[in-house]
Parts: structure tokens; sequence; C-alpha cells
């Protein structure tokens, strides 16, 4: 890269007067700014773009690494539920229902109504609790709930 020191920096704008002259080395030295940020700038972008694609390919790579682990897993459980399977009607082979070894099963039960008994429930809880605790016992009309939870008139 270009080695700019102080020196040489004074040198270039010493020489930049003399070329340019006073009244246009301010415009001058804007425009020169703003092109070296624009530069700056496009590098910077270049720079993030290159890192991206590298990000991208090493993301490529592992999905790949990913996508094969993932098939040899497969590949194992297909193989382990194939010699599972085979085991399992090997051992089965041998039992039938007719056989007189087997167990005899019970029939499922049969449904039974729940019979659920919320009225002796709800009368099971005391009266002081349902106060204390600002349970309902009876139901309101609209007309006397607004009558009771309306706010007071200060007088």
């Amino acid at each position: 890269m270009i080695d700019l020191g102080i020196s040489k920096i004074a040198l270039i704008g010493a020489v930049a007067l003399i070329v340019i002259g006073p009244e246009k080395l301010p415009r001058v030295a804007r425009t020169v700014g703003t092109l070296l940020g624009k530069a700056q700038r496009y590098v910077s972008d270049v720079k993030a773009e290159v890192n991206r694609s590298m990000e991208l390919d090493e993301l490529k790579k592992m999905k790949e690494t990913v996508e094969s682990a993932a098939r040899d897993v497969e590949q194992t459980i297909q193989t382990g539920t194939a010699d599972f399977e085979k085991q399992w009607s090997e051992t089965t082979a041998g039992l039938s229902s007719d056989s007189p070894g087997t167990a005899w099963e019970p029939p499922p039960p049969e449904y039974k109504h729940p019979r659920k008994k919320w009225r002796l429930k709800q009368g099971a809880t005391p009266q002081w609790y349902k106060a204390r605790n600002g349970v309902r016992t009876r139901a309101l009309s609209g007309a006397a709930r607004v009558a009771r939870y309306r706010p007071q008139k200060f007088n």
C-alpha cells in the first residue's frame, strides 16, 4: 500500500495550493474526500461480498456433511428395523391364537357414566369461604350488576 506520512501529505498539500490556487482548493479537497469515501465504501462492499460467498460455500459444505450423516443414520435405522422385524416374525411364528399355551384376555370394561355430583361439590364449600373469597352464590341481572358496581358520586 502507499506509505503516506505527515511530511508527504504536507508536501502534496503545498503543491496543490500552488497549482490549484487558494480559491479552488477547498472545493477540490471536498471532491477528493467524497471520491475517497466512495472508493472506501466500494472496497468494503466488495470485501463483504467475498466474505458472504466464502461463508455460503462453507455453509454448503456443512449442509452436505449433515445430509450425508442423516442418510447414514436413516440407513442404519432402516437396517435395524428390518432386523428387528425379521427377529420378531421368527419369534412370533411359533405362537398362534389357537394354541392352548396362550393366556386368556378378559374383554374390555363396559362404558360407565362418570355421574358427576357437581351440586354436591358446590354445596360442600362453606358459605363463609364463599363470602370471603367473593364466590357468587346468586346470579345478578344486568341492571342489578350495574347498580352494584357503579362508582359512587362524591357530594
